[in-house]
């Protein structure tokens, strides 16, 4: 997974808030977007190296995470103010401790032992990596930081309350939580590069599962489901949402989603931000709406429908780290034909989803 910043909150959010708020919430919104950029590189090394090598991070011991005979530990540190140099910070709560009081810990300790669980019980997938990494969480990053990310071997939260996102809002969304924790799972499957197309479905994936293990907690079908990701958390000024799946566009007050490819935005790959590195937070409500329209057509529970297709594709070995949509759509309506049958109702749901946003197919690459 080639230069991938990771963050939930897309480009073209902070900078509205930069653009339209007052001096307080501009300068919030450019900070986080300056310090996401000076940790860009970090991210970008460790994650392509690890790849090259087949490694994971527990392998190579960056992080004082603490060996277990029951499984992944979960271990939450807090950053207190601190940046990068100040990672993962003091610990302050570990996988057999009891809660803290502070919320954001408490939050990230929790998200992130659901999102452990779905993968697990769902999938039976060894923690993010497969091989049972630990689980590391540092919160209370950076002053009024807007935004959260996966480093590569981590999470890291930031408080909000900066304009972009109301305070705490952070780690008290699950699906944010688990998003960010699937881009890890992507890193040591599918490694989609964060450029373009493969970006955008890589920032798809996390939506997509982020959404399933919020929805499996709360008991919703797919019929039932907002389909929003991070319903809340925003400055209500701002918006009901990050992202609407089913909705693409709507989320919020200048969402820039488009929910077909007649409107896909062709975005260079630069480091401007208002090209979103070729337009993977807003060109990926295209595949996300695919896999909502299946979904909602299904019926029942989307984690044990559609769900498994896409998981088994981003983790089968076949979806390429430069794949765009085409070769993504082509793949799971396979998928699906493999594990339902050949002109079942779940393959014609894929292949339908697919149609709605106006994908062609790529042919079976196989």
């Amino acid at each position: 997974m080639i230069g991938c910043r990771c963050e939930i909150a897309p480009p073209s959010l902070l900078l509205t808030v930069a653009e339209r708020g007052d001096r307080r919430a501009r300068d919030a919104a450019l900070r986080t977007l300056l310090l996401s950029a000076e940790l860009r590189s970090r991210r970008a090394t460790l994650g392509t190296t690890l790849r090259r090598f087949g490694l994971s991070p527990a392998d190579l011991a960056f992080l004082p995470a603490e060996v277990s005979a029951d499984g992944p530990e979960n271990t939450v540190y807090d950053v207190a103010g601190g940046e990068e140099s100040a990672l993962p910070g003091r610990r302050v709560r570990g996988t057999d401790d009891p809660p803290t009081g502070d919320a954001a810990v408490d939050e990230a300790f929790d998200g992130a032992a659901a999102t452990a669980a779905f993968f697990r019980e769902v999938f039976g997938r060894d923690s993010i990596d497969g091989r049972g990494l630990d689980l590391v969480s540092s919160v209370h990053f950076g002053r009024r930081y807007d935004n959260a990310f996966w480093t590569g071997d981590q999470m890291v939260y930031g408080d909000g309350g900066g304009g972009v996102f109301v305070a705490g809002g952070l780690t008290r969304a699950l699906d944010v939580v688990a998003h960010e924790l699937t881009h890890g799972v992507t890193q040591f499957s599918a490694g989609l590069e964060y450029r373009g197309q493969s970006g955008a479905l890589n920032e798809s994936f996390s939506d997509v599962f982020g959404a399933l293990v919020r929805q499996r907690a709360e008991g919703v079908d797919a019929a039932s489901a907002t389909w929003l990701v991070g319903e809340g958390i925003l400055e209500p000024s701002l918006g009901a949402a990050l992202r609407n799946m089913i909705a693409p566009g709507t989320a919020w007050d200048g969402d820039d989603q488009p929910a077909d490819m007649d409107s896909y935005a062709d975005l260079p790959a630069d480091d401007d931000p208002r090209n979103d590195n070729g337009g993977v937070h807003v060109n990926s409500g295209i595949p996300n709406r695919a896999f909502a329209e299946a979904a909602r057509e299904l019926g029942g529970k989307a984690w044990e429908t559609v769900g498994p297709v896409w998981y088994a594709v981003l983790t089968g070995g076949e979806l390429a780290p430069t794949a765009d949509f085409a070769a993504c759509a082509a793949l799971t309506v396979a998928a699906a034909g493999e594990r339902y049958g050949e002109a079942s109702a779940q393959q014609d749901a894929v292949r339908g989803g697919w149609e709605a946003v106006k994908v062609r197919l790529a042919p079976d690459p196989r």
